[in-house]
């Protein structure tokens, strides 16, 4: 998977974009935006985002529909992240966790639920 360059803000960056989608049951999307929140995030999977190397991340949410954006520095590779992120403590216990909430396999890592998306139009 390739990323996609963006504006240099300190240091050259590339970002990813990806989908995921919830169960369509409103009491459940209300409970993950919760568990999304500043309050609900637990700090180990702060800990774990920050020390795979990700510089930024951001999830959008439209009925069940997610959209994360992933900031990287362009020399660090998504599958090394990636493997980095999944073996931080509690990193699994996070993702049985938010399991329950979306439409994908219970034992799926972070990045096989995520679905890259292609981007089909910019504008600079």
């Amino acid at each position: 998977m390739q990323g996609y360059p963006v504006k240099i803000f300190g240091q050259p960056t590339k970002r990813y974009c990806q989908t995921l989608d919830l169960r369509e049951d409103p009491e459940l999307i209300a409970a993950y935006e919760k568990l999304h929140s500043p309050d609900g995030v637990w700090k180990e999977t702060l800990d774990a985002i920050r020390a795979s190397g990700i510089l930024e991340m951001e999830i959008y949410i439209h009925e069940n529909r997610l959209f994360m954006i992933v900031e990287m520095p362009a020399e660090l590779e998504w599958e090394d992240a990636m493997q980095r992120m999944a073996s931080m403590p509690k990193q699994k216990e996070w993702e049985a966790l938010t399991a329950k909430f979306q439409k994908a396999s219970a034992t799926a890592t972070s990045d096989e639920k995520w679905k890259p998306m292609c981007r089909i139009f910019r504008v600079y």
